[in-house]
This record gives structure tokens, C-alpha cells and sequence, in this order.
């Protein structure tokens, strides 16, 4: 693949994202983990999911607050409903749009892996604290004395 006014280094960055792309919004090898947080990296489509935790809505109803087209909005919501983050059902002419909540709870477990960590992290912050604390009022009493 060539992109006409792009030097090879950019050429290179180009087609990698490109590839990148194709895997992710077309699930060609890509864990289930990687396509959700692909889908999440747009704030568009956050709100949209945001939106969604209200309750179901068409996508006239979806499209309203935002300045895009309809078939914009109907790209985010494709991509939403290939990482499984949405399902649209059918009711007579009405199409309308839920959130599914099995991909969000995946990541969520998965950034609950790393809870330790940060609660680790932070005992030893509050522990640091602690002894600066204890040094500072420990050279304050010295200077009173």
C-alpha cells in the first residue's frame, strides 16, 4: 500500500495503523479485550454507551446532541455492536439499541487485576507521609526547644 506525498517512515506508521484498523474493527486475530478497548477509545462512542445506560433509543434518538449525520453515528454504532458492547433489536420499523454489559464487565475485571498494585502503591504513599509528618513535627520541636 502507497500513500502518494508520504515520505517511508510515514509510510510505514501509515500502513501499520491501517492494518491495525482492519484487525480491530474486523476481529481478524484480535482478542475480545483489544476489539472493547478499541471501541472505547472514542469518546463519541463512550457517550453513546453512556447514553445507552439510560435504557434503549433509537438512533435518531442516539444522533440528537451530537453535530455528526446519522450514517456517522451509525459507523460508531456498528463498531459498538462488532466488540459486543451493543445489540440492536427489531420492533416493527423501530430498531432499537441497548447496551450489553458482558464486554465492560470483562474489562472491568481486567483493570481489577491491577488493584493490588495500586493499593500497594498507595499504603506505601500514606506510610511516606506518615514519616515526613513525623520529621517535620520532630525538627519543629527541636526548634521550639
Amino acid at each position: 500500500m502507497r500513500v502518494e506525498g508520504l515520505d517511508s517512515d510515514r509510510q510505514r506508521l501509515y500502513f501499520t495503523f491501517w492494518l491495525i484498523n482492519r484487525m480491530v474493527y474486523y476481529d481478524m486475530g484480535t482478542d475480545h479485550l483489544s476489539t472493547t478497548f478499541a471501541a472505547l477509545a472514542d469518546p463519541t462512542r463512550r457517550a453513546i454507551l453512556a447514553r445507552l445506560s439510560d435504557g434503549e433509543a433509537s438512533v435518531t434518538e442516539i444522533a440528537e446532541p451530537f453535530a455528526m449525520s446519522l450514517p456517522a453515528v451509525s459507523k460508531h454504532l456498528k463498531v459498538l455492536q462488532r466488540a459486543g458492547l451493543i445489540a440492536r433489536g427489531r420492533d416493527a420499523q423501530w430498531r432499537p439499541c441497548r447496551l450489553e454489559g458482558g464486554p465492560l464487565k470483562e474489562v472491568a475485571e481486567w483493570v481489577g487485576g491491577y488493584r493490588r498494585f495500586w493499593e500497594e502503591s498507595f499504603d506505601r504513599l500514606d506510610e511516606y507521609l506518615r514519616d515526613l509528618q513525623a520529621q517535620q513535627k520532630e525538627h519543629h520541636d527541636d526548634a521550639d526547644e
